[in-house]
């Protein structure tokens, strides 16, 4: 049985790990290296740093940070943000990370999916979507830049091109939840485990371990990633695992 994963995410800006509500009012949470190996030491299954400004600044993504973070945590390590192309995804791999989101610039230019599968292999190339609900429908918009721009595009419709061009996996945003400890937005989780057949991470809304089982359980989702109960001791990673395994849901303990 494939187990589910629990990743903190830590999105990181001028070298500190931050996080908001709704992508906006950034709050400072602290250094992303001593973050990261603490996850990693609590009991994660994977690690996600993001460089949510590399995109809307225009520049290329965190390397020093990719590196040091590989010299200290010792689970895989998801890197994102500023990766434009083969060469990009070469060099954040090269610098430790294991697998990388595409987001702004695979939107630019799907074709830039097709090539990292192709040269890395489809394990390594994860395709980050931040979506927005669009009106009362069950529709999402497609958000790019940090959550700054939107693109007209439906949110499950670029999924299902993003697998079908070969992304190995989907890390899945909640605009609507960021930040909110509302709950992941189950709706979507189900609307995107029809559209593909690769792993669905869940991310936007944690707020308690029910919210987690909801993920995976109703949600459908292989994995949650999380940001704020983490980083304000709300919840640890070994006591999140411990309650999905109480409610039955198959972890790595």
């Amino acid at each position: 049985m494939l187990r589910k994963r629990v990743i903190p995410c830590l999105d990181v800006t001028d070298g500190r790990v931050v996080k908001g509500v709704q992508f906006v009012d950034l709050v400072d949470e602290g250094d992303p290296i001593e973050l990261a190996a603490q996850y990693a030491a609590g009991g994660a299954d994977e690690v996600c740093l993001l460089d949510i400004t590399a995109s809307s600044d225009d520049r290329a993504t965190m390397l020093d940070v990719v590196r040091r973070a590989a010299q200290n945590v010792f689970v895989p390590l998801t890197v994102g943000g500023g990766v434009r192309s083969v060469e990009d995804m070469r060099a954040t791999l090269r610098a430790g990370a294991d697998k990388v989101t595409l987001n702004s610039a695979a939107l630019a230019r799907p074709e830039l999916i097709n090539e990292c599968a192709a040269e890395f292999g489809s394990q390594c190339v994860v395709l980050a979507i931040d979506a927005k609900r669009a009106g009362a429908a069950a529709l999402w918009e497609v958000y790019t830049h940090g959550g700054r721009n939107p693109t007209g595009l439906d949110a499950v419709e670029w999924a299902a091109e993003g697998a079908a061009r070969g992304a190995g996996e989907l890390l899945v945003t909640s605009m609507d939840r960021d930040g909110t400890y509302d709950g992941y937005d189950i709706d979507l989780l189900r609307a995107m485990r029809a559209a593909v057949s690769v792993p669905v991470i869940a991310s936007g809304g944690a707020g308690s371990i029910d919210d987690c089982v909801a993920a995976l359980d109703e949600g459908l989702a292989d994995a949650v990633l999380a940001a704020s109960i983490f980083h304000r001791d709300e919840i640890s990673v070994a006591v999140l695992k411990a309650g999905l395994a109480d409610a039955g849901v198959a972890v790595r303990l």
